[in-house]
C-alpha cells in the first residue's frame, strides 16, 4: 500500500483508540473497514507496533478492560504526531483532488506566498537531525539587522504560525538551545562532522510552557484572561495553550487560566485581540498591556 494509504490507516487507528472506551482489536478493525480499509488482524497489530516504534506513541492493551488506550503521558510526541497526521492527510486530500480536476486550486486559498521561503532547507535540516550531523549556514538577525555565519548541532524542527524553526546547540558541550527561523537561513551546508546527541537534553520540553518559539528564563506563572463572549467561542475551540482552564463561561464573559511563561509571542497574541481581552493576572502583565495601549493611543493624537 502507498505511504499515503498507510498514513490514513494510522490516522483511523489513532482516531478510534483516542475516542476512549478501550476498543478491542476487532472494533478497531471494523472501524477501518467502515472507512475503506480491509486488513487482517495481524496487519492491524503490526500497524499498532509501527506507530509505537516509529513515532513513540504508546498504544497499550489494558488486560482488565480488554481494550486499547493511548498513554499520552508516556507519548511525549503525541500532539506533534496528530499535527503530522493532519498535515499529511490534508496534503493527500488536495493532491488527489488535483488529480481529479486541475481546477481544484481555484477553490483553495492559501495563507500567503511568504510561508514557503526557506522551505527547501527543511530536508537538509531534518537529515542533519536524524543523522546527527553538524550544519553551517548564514543567518539574518532581525534585531541587529546583519548576517552571521553559524555552526549548529541541530536537535529539533518546530512549526509555529506557518513558519519553521530549527533548534540546536552552537557549542557541542553547551546546554543552551538557540532557535533560528529557516526563512532567514541561506548558504546551508550539511557537513560530515558527526556529533552525539545529549540524551539528557529535551528541547521539546522547552515549548511545553510557552506560546511560540521564544522561551524566557523566568518561571511559569498563572495568567488569567477575560474574553468577550464572542471571542470566547474561538478561544474554546482553539485554545491558546494546552494548560488552558475555563474559570467562567457565561453570556457576559469567558475567563480562562493559563500556566505559562510570559514571552513575546504571548504578548503579541494578546495585542492582536486587544479589544476582546482583558488581562486580570499577573498584575505586571496587565500593567504592561496598559502601557502599550496608552502609547498606542498617543500615536493617534
Amino acid at each position: 500500500m502507498s505511504r499515503q494509504g498507510t498514513i490514513k490507516r494510522y490516522t483511523l487507528i489513532i482516531e478510534r483508540i483516542n475516542r476512549g472506551l478501550y476498543p478491542t482489536l476487532k472494533e478497531i478493525e471494523t472501524y477501518l473497514f467502515d472507512h475503506g480499509f480491509e486488513i487482517s488482524k495481524r496487519t492491524l497489530q503490526r500497524n499498532i507496533e509501527q506507530i509505537r516504534d516509529e513515532f513513540g506513541i504508546e498504544i497499550i492493551y489494558d488486560q482488565e478492560k480488554k481494550g486499547y488506550f493511548i498513554d499520552k503521558e508516556s507519548s511525549i510526541q503525541f500532539n506533534s504526531f496528530l499535527r503530522f497526521l493532519e498535515i499529511a492527510n490534508t496534503a493527500e486530500l488536495i493532491t488527489e483532488s488535483i488529480k481529479d480536476s486541475k481546477k481544484t486550486l481555484e477553490y483553495i486559498s492559501f495563507d500567503n506566498d511568504g510561508t514557503l521561503k526557506g522551505i527547501s532547507n527543511l530536508k537538509i535540516l531534518l537529515q542533519a537531525i536524524k543523522e546527527q550531523k553538524v550544519v553551517t549556514f548564514t543567518h539574518y538577525n532581525f534585531d541587529q539587522g546583519n548576517y552571521k555565519e553559524r555552526k549548529l548541532y541541530p536537535y529539533l524542527l518546530k512549526e509555529y504560525l506557518n513558519r519553521w524553526y530549527v533548534i540546536g546547540l552552537q557549542e557541542k558541550d553547551n546546554t543552551n538551545f538557540r532557535t533560528f527561523g529557516i526563512d532567514r537561513i541561506s548558504n546551508i551546508t550539511l557537513t560530515t562532522e558527526v556529533f552525539v546527541r545529549n540524551q539528557e537534553l529535551h528541547p521539546q520540553s522547552l515549548f511545553s510552557s510557552i506560546i511560540g518559539v521564544i522561551y524566557p528564563e523566568e518561571n511559569i506563572q498563572e495568567v488569567v484572561l477575560k474574553f468577550t463572549p464572542f471571542q470566547g467561542k474561538y478561544i474554546k475551540t482553539l485554545p491558546l495553550h494546552h494548560s488552558q482552564e475555563i474559570l467562567i463561561d457565561n453570556d457576559k464573559e469567558l475567563t480562562i487560566r493559563l500556566w505559562i511563561k510570559i514571552n513575546y509571542e504571548l504578548k503579541q497574541r494578546l495585542l492582536m485581540l486587544i479589544d476582546q481581552v482583558e488581562v486580570l493576572k499577573p498584575i505586571a502583565l496587565r500593567d504592561e498591556m496598559k502601557q502599550v495601549l496608552t502609547k498606542t493611543l498617543n500615536n493617534y493624537n
